[in-house]
């Protein structure tokens, strides 16, 4: 007996064969696998099976499927994560104490509305449709791709300085485990002569005195004493430098594979911080003076609304406490489902970023107020933003308190994690975007996400320097200012414009089920673009050099962070430059294919280009 094995398709087989029926939850091409029986009379039989195809992870186009979330919620805990971060507590509580309490809420709620908000979306919508990082989702207008090499280029500046926050706070963290914090009086080896306790009242205002924590934060943990300026910057501190590897070996595990791990990371990181802060907060309440400060916190000044600073900060808040233009949030809905309700995710998490701020304000004016109660001088005198806040006021609030050490260790583990997870994003983006952009690296994820982080950390390590305060300082100010906001502003004009904001909402029902409302478009298309034109516009005016308490920068130190800042800016155009000179044709051809999406250039061909037509531009 012989026998003859063959695969066909199942619409090639005769009709003298009757096929299987497909089981219902069957998907896909099938075939057909005849066996041929011939008999040794000469009579043949034959026989058919249906074949479901090996299933590999692979698109249509041929490349490996993209990988997912595990589930959603951990995409959902990556975002809040990111977008709640240290800022939400150093810097929203001041700013809304010092612009008028309650009355903030009015300018930041607005901008978080007309702005905040539609961004947020945009950039969920975008990643999530193109299942791209922040550079590839420019497929739908290759001419804007230099917009996703200049967030890329922020995030990684960021991590620079951010992973040293992080480190301090571990610092204090390890120091904290002590009977008595070390910050509580003026006899240690680091103190200097100007240390006086807040005890001392006639002091107080003295500029020349400083307290015990405050001269911990600086000269013994710093050592900021030891260097002249930022031309003067010593060897690399050994226990920051310890501290600071610690959180890059974090970071580098919480990564290496991809979304699978960080996902399940963000379930400690990006809870813990509420869980702190609610205890912190039912601790804060009941110390004297607690009410005072959350009063102060509250109060509503509404004359404070007709000075035009007041608008500027609550516009400049927005921008920057929802993350919105580091890449961060277009990376991971890039890995989300594409079915996922990213509306319904855009409103959950950006309302739960404002709902934390003001959350914390609460928490951080408990203790001020209880400072100023206890030293009995006004609130003001104690009321601070910044790493002067979480590193200064506050651990010397928590001394003062019984058991302290075990209150310090509970601030400082919130400080981590709040850290952590935005320190995750920061490096997501920058990981997810170029592994997209150059496909080679998708093989070699875990060697990749290594070098960017010793990358990163060999960086780091001028900000944990005697000197180091003053480059922390530089960055801090050059980094992420003005040209994240140029970044956004170019980001939005490129989809709201030139894609146009029409076709993205066929994209975004596509995924959902659901068109963007006209309130979404008209914000996409007009109200957004314009409130990042004048923010970017007052950021250049309202520039100031950046300073370190007296310390004035020199000349040189200020145009090293413009040329930082403008590094990233300059991406824009040289890419545009660039890929008008590489395509093929005229200037108008290749003009038409630099601003037409990549899936579309075979209508270019025909001369079909949208942007062409004057309905483009005036569809919303």
């Amino acid at each position: 007996m012989s026998m003859l094995r063959g695969r066909v398709p199942a619409s090639l087989m005769s009709s003298v064969v009757a096929p299987e029926k497909p089981s219902s939850n069957t998907m896909g091409p099938k075939e057909v696998e005849l066996i041929l029986v011939k008999e040794q009379n000469g009579v043949q039989f034959t026989s058919s099976t249906l074949v479901t195809p090996t299933q590999t992870q692979t698109n249509p186009s041929g490349e490996e499927e993209r990988e997912t979330w595990g589930k959603k919620i951990d995409f959902l805990l990556s975002v809040i994560g990111f977008a709640v971060d240290l800022a939400n507590v150093w810097r929203f509580p001041y700013l809304c104490y010092k612009n008028g309490g309650g009355a903030f809420l009015v300018p930041y709620l607005f901008f978080m509305v007309i702005a905040g908000m539609p961004l947020f979306y945009m950039e969920l919508a975008l990643g999530q449709y193109n299942r791209e990082g922040a550079a590839g989702v420019w497929k739908i207008c290759p001419i804007f791709k230099g917009v996703g090499f200049t967030v890329i280029l922020i995030s990684l500046y960021v991590g620079f300085y951010y992973n040293v926050i992080i480190s301090w706070a571990l610092f204090y963290l390890f120091s904290s485990f002590t009977s008595e914090l070390p910050w509580v009086h003026c006899n240690n080896t680091w103190n200097s002569p100007n240390c006086s306790d807040w005890a001392d009242n006639s002091t107080v205002n003295d500029i020349h005195k400083a307290t015990p924590a405050q001269e911990y934060f600086e000269r013994g943990v710093l050592h900021i004493q030891d260097s002249g300026g930022i031309d003067d910057l010593g060897r690399p501190r050994w226990q920051l430098t310890s501290c600071l590897a610690v959180v890059i070996v974090l970071l580098y595990f919480s990564l290496w594979k991809g979304v699978k791990t960080s996902g399940k990371v963000v379930w400690i990181t990006a809870t813990m911080p509420y869980v702190v802060l609610t205890v912190l907060l039912l601790r804060g309440v009941t110390l004297p003076g607690a009410i005072d400060g959350i009063k102060a916190y509250l109060s509503v000044d509404f004359l404070r609304l007709c000075d035009a600073k007041v608008w500027i900060e609550a516009a400049t808040q927005i921008c920057f406490s929802l993350g919105v233009g580091f890449g961060v949030l277009i990376a991971f809905s890039s890995y989300n489902k594409f079915s996922n309700n990213c509306y319904r995710d855009a409103i959950i998490t950006s309302s739960i970023n404002s709902l934390t701020s003001f959350f914390s304000g609460f928490v951080v004016f408990s203790f001020l107020g209880y400072m100023s109660h206890k030293h009995n001088v006004a609130l003001d005198k104690v009321a601070r933003d910044g790493a002067g806040l979480v590193f200064v006021i506050y651990p010397e609030a928590i001394a003062t308190l019984p058991g302290s050490s075990v209150w310090a260790v509970i601030f400082f583990i919130m400080l981590l994690t709040l850290g952590i997870d935005s320190a995750m994003g920061g490096m997501e983006s920058v990981i997810t975007g170029l592994i997209d952009e150059f496909k080679f690296l998708h093989k070699h994820r875990e060697l990749f996400t290594l070098f960017i982080v010793v990358a990163t950390f060999l960086i780091s390590l001028f900000c944990v320097t005697n000197g180091g305060m003053y480059v922390f300082t530089l960055l801090d100010h050059f980094a992420a200012g003005t040209s994240i906001l140029f970044g956004v502003l170019i980001e939005a004009i490129g989809i709201a414009w030139f894609y146009g904001v029409d076709r993205f909402s066929d994209d975004i029902e596509e995924m959902i089920g659901q068109r963007p409302g006209m309130y979404w478009r008209l914000c996409w298309k007009f109200v957004s673009p314009c409130f990042l034109l004048f923010m970017v516009v007052v950021s250049f005016a309202t520039f100031n050099p950046p300073n370190y308490g007296s310390y004035m920068f020199p000349m040189w130190a200020n145009m090293v962070g413009w040329c930082l800042a403008i590094s990233s800016m300059t991406m824009v155009p040289l890419y545009a430059i660039y890929k008008l000179c590489t395509l093929p044709g005229k200037f108008c051809d290749r003009l038409a294919y630099a601003i037409t999406p990549e899936t579309e250039h075979h209508l270019v061909d025909n001369g079909e280009v949208r942007q062409f037509t004057l309905h483009h531009w005036l569809v919303v």
